[in-house]
């Protein structure tokens, strides 16, 4: 007998470890926002170098992307996260010890390229080691630490704020990555990608140590087994293969609405929002901040409530909603703001509808898009899908940062927020039109709806299961 409260410990540790690389993302995120002005006032550079500052971490992960589809295949999952925690700390350091705003450039480069492996691994690791029925929730789980890791890096900048020490900022960004690489050290590998490989009786024991139910092991593995059949892999079975190019073109396109929401400048440049609501001292500033990371926690709550209940389609119709009609808004009340015609409580309200586009957002498009991307790529060429949605989701992320300033500079800033409340709206369209429900089926089913032809909305429809061929009972061990 196998006892349930070891497995379900088991399958905890793995979710929790894997989605610490989460953390690390949602620290860099949150910190920058609460160093830049310090950094700013002590160099004195230019709006355009702080926009760099900010998008060089983007093209760091950008390129760390793009090389995931030859590290993840070749090192396993496990591996890359291990490498992208070492990667990390060395970037922090030296953003940490920075002389000037080119050797700061270099290593936010270097901190954005371990970002790229981690949020590309992170996902997928989650996703081929959870069972069906929770899937959705353990890859939630990496986007809730996404979000603690921006609010604790908001309480941490809002404390340091007091002293303007922007380098200690950077600094606390060590401990959890020191965790991460020792956490990241114990756990298996990743069964499909083991046997992808050819480490069939590893890939058995990996499942058997993570399934309660021995003949849904089974009958997993066996999926595992007879996707494997498909002849080409990787870029070969994009060339080959019109339905893999289909689900490829699926993550790009759900990876650029996530960034074109527009949410994640609220979190890069929450004080300059905050600023022109009217709210001019660095303690209102980041106290506004601190609230904004509150309220993405809390509404990630919801979406791990939700991933393998509601599903992912009716969060995503409701979070673009939510987000267009909060970005309007938001934009109307700078308008009155920045024109001075305003009550004073406009200002309150702006933070407020800020808070409510983050909560539409973490609760939608935060964690989902990250879920169906690592859910709708076939085995064979899963490495090669991800790296391609994640370099999108990098390459999007860097114009978003590097475009703002200069978008609220050249159309104004009620212009920029429209323009990011009509894209969220064109956004619940396509997901009705073409985004599928992935909830409570195995990823094999998805891979094989794909591969029939199905139309890319009906791939998540669950599919008929071969009978379990019972194993022989094995335990893995980290």
């Amino acid at each position: 007998m196998r006892n349930n409260n070891q497995m379900f410990n088991y399958n905890t540790l793995v979710s929790v470890a894997a989605s610490l690389a989460g953390l690390l993302f949602g620290l860099d995120i949150g910190l920058i926002s609460g160093a830049l002005p310090f950094i700013t006032s002590e160099w004195s550079i230019s709006i355009h170098q702080q926009e760099w500052i900010v998008s060089t971490m983007m093209l760091g992960a950008t390129l760390g992307s793009i090389s995931n589809n030859w590290l993840s295949a070749r090192l396993g999952r496990k591996r890359s996260l291990l490498w992208g925690g070492i990667i990390f700390a060395i970037g922090t350091l030296g953003c940490t010890f920075a002389s000037n705003i080119n050797v700061m450039l270099f290593f936010r480069v270097v901190q954005g390229f371990s970002i790229g492996i981690a949020s590309f691994a992170a996902p997928l690791y989650l996703s081929e080691m959870s069972d069906k029925e929770v899937r959705g929730r353990r890859i939630a789980t990496y986007q809730l630490m996404v979000t603690v890791g921006i609010l604790v890096a908001f309480l941490s900048d809002t404390w340091f704020a007091q002293t303007g020490n922007w380098r200690m900022m950077f600094a606390v960004l060590l401990v959890p990555t020191v965790i991460l690489i020792l956490s990241v050290y114990f756990m298996p590998r990743s069964p499909r990608w083991l046997a992808s490989r050819g480490y069939m009786q590893e890939a058995q024991k990996v499942l058997l140590s993570l399934r309660i139910d021995e003949r849904a092991a089974s009958s997993e593995f066996q999926e595992i087994v007879a996707s494997l059949k498909v002849k080409q892999s990787g870029f070969a079975l994009f060339k080959a293969n019109k339905n893999f190019r289909r689900s490829v073109g699926l993550g790009l396109v759900l990876q650029f609405m996530q960034q074109f929401t527009g949410m994640n400048i609220l979190m890069y440049y929450a004080p300059k929002i905050f600023e022109m609501a009217g709210f001019t001292s660095n303690m209102e500033q980041m106290f506004g901040t601190v609230l904004v990371g509150v309220a993405f926690v809390a509404a990630t709550f919801i979406a791990i409530g939700m991933a393998d209940s509601w599903g992912r389609k009716p969060a995503l119709k409701i979070g673009f909603t939510v987000m267009g009609v909060g970005m309007f808004c938001l934009g109307l009340l700078l308008k009155f703001v920045l024109a001075g015609e305003a009550p004073v409580y406009f200002s309150y309200l702006a933070v407020l509808t800020s808070i409510v586009c983050i909560c539409g957002y973490a609760m939608s498009a935060a964690p989902m898009v990250w879920v169906l991307c690592s859910e709708v790529q076939p085995l064979k060429g899963r490495d090669f899908g991800i790296a391609c949605s994640t370099t999108m989701n990098w390459i999007s992320n860097m114009v978003l940062g590097a475009t703002f300033l200069t978008l609220l500079n050249g159309i104004g800033t009620a212009q920029t927020f429209w323009l990011y409340a009509v894209c969220n709206i064109l956004f619940v369209a396509v997901t009705i039109f073409f985004v599928p429900e992935t909830k409570g089926v195995t990823l094999e089913s998805i891979e094989a709806n794909l591969m029939s032809g199905k139309k890319l909305r009906d791939i998540g429809i669950p599919h008929d299961s071969e009978q379990p061929v019972p194993l022989k009972s094995h335990h893995a061990h980290s």
